[in-house]
C-alpha cells in the first residue's frame, strides 16, 4: 500500500506538475498581468507551501525521533551547505555554457548572460537557445531526487507523504513553465516540449521506487532524510524562490504576494488537515 501511494504521488508530482505548467501556459496565466494571475503570485505559493512542510511537517516528524536534536541540527546545516554548492556548480556549468555560445554569435554583442535556478532549472531570454538536453538531465536528477524525498516522507507517515508530494507539485509548477518556455524554443512542437519534459518528470517515480527500498532497509537513518528533505525545500523557498520576488513593487502588489504566501502555507495545512481525517 505504501509503495502503490508513492509511485501514484510522484507520478503525480512529477508529470501532473508539468501537464498544470503547460496548462497555465495556454491560459496565458504564466505571462506578467496586471491583476491577473502571473509568475509571481505562482512563485509566493510555491514558496508558502515548501516553508510549511519544512516547519511545520517534515521537521517536527524528525524530532520527534530517537535522534539527537544537535545532529538533526547539523544535519539541516550541511543539507542547506551541499544544496548551496550544487546550486553554485550549476550556475558554474551554464555560464561557461552561455560563455562559449557567445562565441558563436560573432555580431559584436554580449550573449553570455544567464540566470540558472537552483536544480538545473535553467532559463533563457526568448531570442536565447539553449540544449534542450540539458534542461532535460537537470530535470531528471532533480526529479529524481525529489522522488527520494518523497518517498521518505510516505515512510514515516501517510499524511507526511501527501504533504511533501504536494509541496514538489507546487514548487516544481513555476519551474516547469520556465523549462516548457526554453524547450519550445528547440522542439519542432509544444507537445514535444511538454512530452520531453514530461519524461523528466516521470523520474521522480523511479526515485520513490528507490527510495521506498533504501529507506525501508536505513530506517535508523529516515530522520536524517526528513531533516534533508527539509534542508531541500528551506533552500529552495530561500535561495530560488523568494529572491525573485524581491522587486520594487506598489503596496497592492506586495499585499497580492503575501497573500499568495499565505495560502501556499494554508493548502499545505488543509491538506495534512484532509489527511489526517481521511
Amino acid at each position: 500500500m505504501v509503495l502503490l501511494s508513492i509511485i501514484l504521488a510522484t507520478l503525480a508530482a512529477g508529470i501532473g506538475s508539468v501537464w498544470v505548467a503547460d496548462w497555465l501556459l495556454r491560459a496565458g496565466l504564466g505571462r506578467p498581468q496586471e491583476g491577473g494571475v502571473g509568475p509571481q503570485h505562482l512563485l509566493s505559493l510555491a514558496a508558502g507551501a515548501l516553508l510549511a512542510t519544512a516547519f511545520m511537517h517534515l521537521l517536527p516528524e524528525a524530532f520527534e525521533s530517537a535522534a539527537g536534536p544537535q545532529a538533526l541540527f547539523a544535519t539541516l546545516l550541511l543539507g542547506v551547505v551541499f544544496f548551496f554548492l550544487l546550486d553554485k556548480a550549476e550556475l558554474w556549468h551554464h555560464g561557461h555554457e552561455h560563455a562559449a555560445g557567445a562565441h558563436d554569435h560573432g555580431d559584436g554583442h554580449d550573449h553570455s548572460g544567464g540566470h540558472a535556478h537552483s536544480h538545473g532549472h535553467a532559463h533563457a531570454a526568448p531570442g536565447q537557445r539553449l540544449g534542450g538536453w540539458s534542461v532535460i538531465t537537470g530535470d531528471s536528477v532533480h526529479c529524481f531526487g525529489d522522488g527520494v524525498l518523497i518517498a521518505s516522507a510516505f515512510v514515516a507517515d501517510m499524511r507526511l507523504g501527501l504533504v511533501a508530494a504536494l509541496s514538489v507539485l507546487a514548487h516544481e509548477v513555476p519551474h516547469h513553465m520556465g523549462d516548457l518556455v526554453v524547450l519550445r524554443q528547440t522542439s519542432a512542437s509544444r507537445n514535444v516540449a511538454v512530452l520531453k519534459v514530461s519524461l523528466a518528470g516521470a523520474v521522480t517515480a523511479l526515485g520513490g521506487v528507490l527510495g521506498y527500498f533504501l529507506v525501508e532497509r536505513l530506517e535508523f537513518a529516515l530522520p536524517y532524510f526528513l531533516v534533508v528533505a527539509s534542508s531541500s525545500f528551506v533552500y529552495v523557498a530561500l535561495a530560488d524562490l523568494i529572491p525573485q520576488l524581491q522587486k520594487r513593487l506598489s503596496a497592492r502588489q506586495t499585499a497580492h504576494q503575501v497573500l499568495w504566501l499565505f495560502a501556499g502555507m494554508a493548502l499545505v495545512m488543509l491538506v495534512s488537515e484532509l489527511a489526517h481525517l481521511h
